[in-house]
């Protein structure tokens, strides 16, 4: 999340066959190589004639774009969001945990404010599959407590006062090619997909600055 303009498309942490047999290879050329791709090429174009915004991080720009021209404001929110979105997505998600769990203080957060992993569970899917059209469906850090928010399109999370911990991705493009119109599978399975180390830790070191800024 630290790169400016230019910004470049990160490679996938894992094979294009890394998350099978949740998400096939096809999917992932698809999702990475075209519709990631697309939106940091976009991003890069929409910024080129703004010179002043050349330095800033992702988030740094998404938290400015209200206050930049038209019609900058949208190719940022819709392009940068994509880009900041899906960074997150793939990032967070590895070889399949055949159902694994958080540990340490995610685990203790979950617990207390979703009263159990299950629960938490439960409403995570509910968000995922509520959303209407797409988006997505995130765990955030909101002040000082865990909370489950939706986004459409590629909006975020409010990220001057929520971290996001983790999404998952509801667009059709992230999964019809394996589950067609079948969203309650596909989030499903994605809980099979969860880098709960990577995750984790990324909680942690958040809570370890929790007075300085996330972005």
């Amino acid at each position: 999340m630290n790169q400016h303009y230019p910004f470049c498309l990160p490679p996938l942490p894992y094979g294009y066959a890394g998350l099978e047999p949740f998400l096939d290879q096809s999917t992932l050329h698809f999702h990475h190589d075209c519709h990631w791709k697309t939106y940091v090429e976009r991003l890069n174009e929409a910024l080129k004639p703004y010179p002043q915004y050349h330095a800033m991080t992702l988030p740094q720009l998404l938290i400015q774009a209200p206050s930049m021209p038209e019609p900058l404001q949208t190719a940022v929110r819709n392009n940068g969001g994509g880009a900041y979105n899906h960074e997150i997505y793939f990032s967070l998600m590895n070889r399949p945990n055949q159902g694994g769990q958080p540990t340490g203080q995610l685990r203790q957060e979950i617990d207390r404010w979703f009263g159990s992993f299950d629960q938490w569970k439960q409403q995570m899917k509910d968000a995922g599959i509520s959303q209407f059209g797409s988006g997505y469906a995130w765990l955030v850090w909101e002040r000082d407590r865990l909370e489950i928010v939706k986004t459409s399109n590629q909006d975020t999370p409010d990220l001057r006062t929520q971290f996001p911990v983790m999404n998952v991705d509801v667009w059709e493009h992230a999964y019809y090619l394996c589950y067609q119109n079948r969203r309650p599978g596909y989030v499903e399975n994605w809980f099979c997909l969860i880098d709960w180390k990577r995750v984790s830790q990324r909680f942690e070191e958040r809570m370890e600055n929790r007075g300085a800024d996330f972005l």
